[in-house]
């Protein structure tokens, strides 16, 4: 009998709790400040933005947050998601290393992101909002929050990078098919995206842009509130359904990881894998290395400075202590568009500083090697994105080749990459390019820290 490649559970498994890691921390995160006293954001701050519900999963001291029931009803459509052993391309490296990947590419939307949509557009609902605007950048999350939006009857505006929404029209398409209505930003139709496209006419965009100008539109309307897809401890929260399963599933395999690998831009992905191992780690229970890629263009936990920086680039939001590379960076238009923003997740970023975590920087031409060389041995093309975690988890699997050591190494394939040939197309052309990011470059945009 074939040895087992794929670990799949039961609908009775799908996780009935959310995992809080800040309570398992050796000391909890700087609170966010507001922009005008500097002093810690309350409730009342973050109410023109976010539904109550959410305001308090944002700072919740629990270790467990139950999942409603509703949202557990949409999150059976695809969850529990497949673990696979990647045995074809431990073949193709011809390597002693064990690969696991924690597939979110089943979703309704084929990436990770309707984790989070589907609550927060629950919780929206539920509170009587009727309009959730939001920013995008791959435009996953967009298309996540418009599949949310559609589950329970609220109207979806989105504002998508204008780099992604050129290079990417059929991400703009699956949004409005479930209903959203999308502009590229920077816009003309908000003051922020005015302000930008005065300055830089042909402005390519940046999360932190399209954030502003969501941000500037929700709170300009009292049956509006704004979504955000990544950075917040409320998102990231929602994504730990990801490492809840593949707990379970390593249950099965009989198998322990030494390894975890994930991609980072504004951490949600990899704070879904990593804090329930964490958790584990922290407790004893196991003690595998855990590794953030991030994209050698958009450096933030690597190169970037801890300190407090508005999570937009308007200066709109609250301040966060987070990696930055300057709220007013503008990243090169890599095709990994979910990893160009400016911070990296404040959770992530203090977990990092305690030593917890490590992070490396990749550039985009060894990532899509990697993806090609991934979907021609498993058969999945994987997005830009996680090409960053596959690179890392190739590297990693070639040394134990030259070692001899038999390591156990899991990332998370957070979503597939239908609707991203084109980056495919560009790098087999020989059309693509690594955009390392210059120290002058970096120096200038730190200097607009507040």
């Amino acid at each position: 009998m074939a040895e087992q490649t794929k670990y799949v559970l039961d609908e009775a498994d799908l996780p009935a709790q959310w995992y809080n890691v800040i309570p398992d921390l050796p000391e909890p995160p700087p609170p966010p400040l507001h922009p005008g006293t500097r002093e810690p954001v309350g409730p009342d701050d973050l109410a023109p933005l976010f539904p109550q519900a959410l305001i308090a999963q944002e700072v919740t001291t629990d270790r467990y947050v139950d999942i409603p029931e509703e949202v557990r009803e949409v999150y059976r459509l695809w969850r529990p998601s497949p673990l696979f052993r990647a045995r074809r391309l431990e073949k193709a490296l011809g390597t002693p290393a064990r690969i696991y990947y924690k597939y979110e590419g089943v979703s309704p939307v084929g990436s990770h992101k309707p984790n989070t949509a589907v609550p927060q557009a629950f919780y929206n609902a539920a509170e009587g909002v009727t309009r959730l605007t939001t920013e995008t950048g791959a435009g996953q999350w967009g298309s996540a929050l418009a599949f949310a939006c559609a589950q329970y009857g609220l109207e979806c505006e989105v504002w998508q990078v204008r780099a992604s929404y050129d290079q990417k029209p059929y991400r703009k398409l699956m949004m409005e098919t479930f209903g959203a209505t999308v502009h590229p930003s920077p816009s003309e139709l908000t003051e922020s995206g005015r302000a930008i496209l005065e300055r830089h006419p042909d402005s390519t965009g940046s999360l932190g842009i399209a954030i502003s100008e969501a941000v500037e539109q929700a709170a300009q309307d009292p049956d509006a509130r704004y979504a955000l897809g990544s950075v917040l401890n409320h998102v990231l929260l929602h994504q730990t359904v990801i490492g809840e399963e593949a707990l379970k599933q390593f249950e099965l395999a009989g198998d322990t990881p030494d390894l975890l690998v994930g991609c980072t831009g504004g951490g949600s992905n990899f704070g879904g894998l990593a804090f329930p191992f964490l958790r584990e780690k922290l407790a004893g229970r196991m003690d595998p290395v855990i590794r953030a890629v991030e994209p050698a263009a958009c450096p933030s936990l690597t190169r970037g400075k801890y300190a407090y920086d508005f999570g937009d680039t308007a200066g709109l939001t609250p301040l966060l202590k987070m990696h930055t590379l300057g709220h007013e960076f503008i990243p090169d238009p890599i095709h990994a568009g979910g990893l160009r923003y400016h911070g990296m997740s404040p959770l992530i970023s203090h977990i990092y500083e305690l030593g917890l975590i490590e992070a490396i920087a990749i550039g985009q031409q060894e990532c899509f090697a990697a993806g090609v060389r991934f979907a021609r041995s498993e058969g999945i093309i994987p997005a830009p994105e996680p090409t960053h975690a596959l690179a890392a988890c190739i590297q990693e699997a070639l040394r134990c080749k030259e070692t001899g050591e038999e390591k156990v190494i899991l990332t998370a394939l957070c979503g597939h990459a239908h609707l991203d040939l084109p980056a495919y197309g560009a790098y087999l052309a020989g059309d693509m390019v690594d955009n390392e990011l210059s120290d002058a470059t970096l120096e200038e945009s730190l200097a607009t820290l507040p």
